[in-house]
């Protein structure tokens, strides 16, 4: 698919069907995650790749919305405060290093014909103790991911000059 075209078919898909993802799609994906770009390419993330039902019913506890556990893959990216960059004021920045991680798995996942919805507003704390993760892991985002149950509605956004503004 045509990197623009890619960007216009992604959509948050709440449904998917039971049927696996080809090994061969998932290692494009991965590349494409390993290859996101992060502050001074300290590259402070982990994906936690959940296929097994008892994991994936454990994570579908912190985000208790049916569709999560139909996907065959609920893929967490963790960021590590640690390793991450820090700004001037010593805050860490793997948050935003774990989104655009984030963004490169979602668009290489429709680049691949495969449904993602970007999910944040989950228990963080309780993911973070049934994952068993250290201190310095934090759950940032994670995604359902596997093939849609059906075709998404196309979206309104809004226009550029709305958005846009040169300074």
């Amino acid at each position: 698919m045509e990197f623009y075209e890619v960007i216009k078919q992604r959509r948050s898909i709440r449904g998917y069907v039971s049927q696996p993802v080809e090994e061969e799609k998932l290692h494009r994906i991965w590349e494409a995650v390993r290859l996101a770009p992060t502050a001074c390419n300290l590259q402070p993330f982990r994906l936690l790749v959940v296929s097994s039902p008892e994991k994936k019913a454990a994570v579908c506890q912190c985000y208790p919305q049916e569709w999560l556990g139909q996907a065959p893959l609920i893929v967490i990216v963790l960021g590590n405060r640690n390793s991450a960059w820090k700004r001037l004021d010593g805050s860490s920045i793997h948050d935003v290093d774990a989104a655009i991680v984030m963004e490169h798995l979602v668009l290489a996942a429709t680049a691949e014909g495969l449904g993602t919805c970007w999910i944040c507003a989950f228990d963080q704390g309780r993911l973070h103790d049934c994952l068993g993760l250290d201190a310095e892991w934090e759950p940032v985002a994670m995604t359902p991911l596997g093939y849609s149950t059906k075709q998404p509605r196309e979206l309104e956004h809004k226009q550029l000059d709305e958005l846009i503004e040169v300074i």
